[in-house]
């Protein structure tokens, strides 16, 4: 009777013991961590920035794990995240579709606008902003500039010029750099808008997010001083041209999928507007061309650089 007794409690004491190593395995309480539970944390190490994958109830990004599961990869950049690469920063643009181009109604608009559907299937990085004339001078050694400044954007510097600087670059082995090309440079300029410009129609807001002729008082700004557009670029529309990699021509008819322009021309595309230059030029849709080896006091680039396989997102299917 006694040992029945005693076998008894045994078998109490059991269960009690492994219901409590339970009840501490699956809840998290207000103190520490449970130890199923995975911190990855983003750049700056706060809450914003952390994925947590909990092996108890799935919650938000949370997700649910077990016996032989697997804990899936962080997800790839986010739109408008950023990154510094070779002390220059980038800003995440995703893959995605969108109409290149303005429509007939646009206000100024000129011919070359034709509205066309294109993809863009890999996501990649693009300068925060401008190139400055402190991070030219720190890999080319001097500034060609007019207007010195550090936190200027350097200019007078030719399309070929520019391609010396991104070849050095990319010798030191820190990345694939390059300049954006034009269906790109659009895309994310746009950041998903449909306007004559990133923030909409209204020309008396362009004050606001660019330098031009009305405000920019016949020089060059600091980089980064007026609004960005929703994906965090800066200075997309105004202050200097900004060099993309194709030669300079009508589009094609039909939609396109990682357009690079034609194989050949006479001119190079330039983007965005500057200081000298009207609103209408400064306009999301709006281009042109300069040759490629000449350099004017309007014109300077800013560049793109390729993701690394782990941060590429799923493609972009054409709509």
């Amino acid at each position: 009777m006694k040992s029945m007794q005693i076998y008894i409690v045994l078998l109490l004491l059991t269960v009690t013991a492994l219901s409590a190593v339970s009840c501490v395995q699956k809840t998290d309480g207000e103190g520490e961590e449970s130890a199923d539970t995975v911190q990855i944390a983003g750049d700056e190490g706060e809450a914003a920035g952390t994925t947590e994958i909990d092996g108890g109830e799935e919650d938000g990004a949370s997700q649910t794990g077990g016996e032989g599961a697997q804990i899936p990869e962080p997800a790839g950049p986010t739109p408008g995240e950023t990154a510094i690469f070779d002390e220059i920063e980038f800003v995440w643009i995703p893959p995605g579709t969108f109409t290149m181009g303005s429509p007939q109604s646009e206000k100024e608009r000129d011919d070359d606008e034709q509205e066309h559907q294109v993809t863009i299937s890999q996501g990649f990085w693009m300068g925060k902003y401008e190139v400055t004339q402190a991070q030219w001078q720190s890999v080319m050694g001097s500034t060609p500039s007019h207007f010195k400044g550090a936190g200027l954007p350097v200019e007078r510097v030719s399309w070929r010029k520019c391609q010396t600087f991104v070849q050095t670059l990319n010798s030191d082995g820190g990345g694939e750099y390059r300049l954006p090309a034009e269906a790109e440079w659009e895309y994310a300029c746009r950041a998903g808008s449909t306007g004559a410009y990133s923030f909409g129609d209204s020309e008396a807001d362009l004050d606001n997010y660019g330098w031009y002729s009305a405000n920019g008082i016949s020089k060059t700004h600091s980089v980064g001083e007026k609004m960005p557009n929703a994906w965090g670029l800066y200075d997309m529309h105004g202050n200097v041209w900004e060099w993309c990699s194709d030669w300079y021509a009508q589009y094609p008819d039909g939609p396109e999928t990682d357009p690079t322009g034609p194989s050949s021309g006479s001119s190079r595309v330039l983007r965005g507007g500057s200081w000298f230059l009207e609103a209408r030029d400064c306009r999301s849709a709006y281009r042109t061309g300069h040759t490629a080896h000449s350099p004017l006091t309007i014109v300077g680039f800013r560049i793109c650089r390729a993701a690394d396989e782990e941060e590429h997102a799923p493609e972009a299917d054409p709509q």
